[in-house]
């Protein structure tokens, strides 16, 4: 009797164990696996295009955030006769299909507001996780909210789903620099002309400057995004272009040409105290600043070919980060600290995406095999997700993957994207 005791005891302790295990998941780790999550179809009431709109943008944020495995529903026999609540679901059948976690949710669509209701359980121990109650202005946005709950509730981490990106678009014969959903809906045109290029976002989600050819050269430019106002930021040179704002969204570094090559610089957000960081042979372009703000990471072919170098964010003497390969270029510094991602070109003149670690060190293959262009990273601004862009099923469209490479998932059919540059985290 006394054994039986000991053994259940001991299986009990030993599911508690895996269950508190799994409510935080360790997303660092080396060994992280997603967790298997059931997300039935949404109930709803009201306009079912809402809902359906609610039910298909949560899942593509589900799926596409890198800590989940999204469970087919084809396997969900029997959850449309469940309910919301533990005592109306059978566990059983859930753990059935392989999962550990299971998502519930019912919307209802009426007037102007979208508001749902959301419970997250732990299939094993049939308890219930987390409860939310949300009422957003449109469908997108209260999937987002959601998505952002789940991927805080796990990680202790903030999700980036509310998050806005900026990249160029082919529009009509001209490149036009447009502000989206981070996955790419709901597009917003900001810039004027027929030519912008590389956009970027400020930290504090306040600014996006890029490059245009509005007044005739290609100048700097800044959008304002509360007043939705235009003005330029920097009109010297004969180009200037690469725009990277500070941790602290007060400068703008940016590449300026200077007879055959150019040079860093940087500036106030108000067009004022123009600096020279760089003095040196040949093309420096392409700054990103440390999340600290301490240094500058950026392009420079002083060697001889396009390598990446790290100097401090003031100026002064660079040490060059990569040896491996002849053509290094568009660095993108993680918020994390730990990681510059950028695109490399190997000797078959494909354009491949890479990381290395900020002290030199290791270096990791991201994309291989997946079409002649991949190219153009920007992290998410909780480091977790690389935006970037790939011509693998035909034109340049937007994709997204984990920082290993391991999860890439494109976003945009048939739009004709680059340079995209992830917007900040929303207050």
């Amino acid at each position: 009797m006394r054994l039986r005791f000991l053994l259940l005891l001991a299986t009990l302790l030993t599911a508690a164990t895996a269950h508190a295990q799994r409510v935080q998941l360790d997303i660092s780790g080396a060994n992280f696996k997603p967790l298997p999550l059931a997300f039935p179809a949404l109930k709803g009431t009201g306009d079912a295009a809402t809902v359906k709109e609610v039910d298909d943008t949560l899942q593509n944020d589900l799926a596409v955030s890198g800590i989940f495995e999204l469970l087919d529903r084809k396997g969900f026999l029997g959850a449309d006769k469940e309910g919301m609540t533990a005592s109306t679901i059978e566990f059983r059948h859930w753990l059935d299909v392989a999962a550990e976690a299971l998502l519930k949710g019912a919307v209802s669509a009426q007037g102007g507001n979208v508001s749902g209701e959301f419970r997250l359980f732990t299939v094993a121990t049939g308890k219930e996780e987390l409860k939310l109650n949300l009422t957003a202005p449109d469908a997108r946005n209260l999937a987002h909210q959601v998505a952002n709950a789940l991927y805080k509730f796990y990680t202790r981490e903030p999700g980036a789903f509310t998050t806005k990106i900026a990249y160029v678009k082919k529009v009509k014969n001209t490149k036009q620099v447009v502000i989206a959903d981070w996955d790419g809906h709901r597009e917003k045109i900001i810039s004027k002309g027929d030519l912008n290029l590389l956009p970027a976002w400020s930290p504090n989600g306040k600014y996006v400057a890029y490059t245009s050819y509005m007044g005739g050269n290609p100048d700097l430019y800044i959008y304002e995004v509360e007043s939705g106002e235009t003005r330029p930021l920097v009109r010297k040179g004969t180009l200037t272009t690469g725009a990277a704002f500070s941790p602290d969204s007060r400068h703008v570094a940016f590449s300026m040409s200077e007879g055959e090559g150019s040079q860093l610089y940087q500036v106030n957000v108000d067009g004022s105290g123009l600096t020279k960081l760089t003095n040196d042979y040949g093309i420096n372009s392409s700054p990103t600043f440390s999340p600290d703000g301490k240094k500058i990471a950026f392009v420079s072919n002083r060697a001889g070919s396009p390598q990446l170098y790290v100097m401090p964010a003031g100026g002064g003497a660079a040490t060059r980060l990569t040896f491996q390969g002849n053509y290094n270029q568009t660095p993108d510094w993680s918020p994390r600290g730990d990681l510059i991602a950028f695109t490399a070109r190997d000797e078959r003149n494909v354009f491949d995406l890479f990381t290395i670690a900020v002290d030199g060190g290791k270096i990791s293959r991201l994309t291989q095999d997946q079409g002649t262009y991949n190219e153009e990273p920007s992290f998410a601004p909780n480091g977790r997700l690389i935006a970037f862009t790939s011509t693998r099923s035909g034109g340049s469209e937007l994709w997204v993957m984990t920082p290993d490479g391991t999860k890439q998932v494109q976003l945009t059919h048939g739009a004709d994207i680059s340079t995209p540059s992830w917007g900040p985290l929303g207050k």
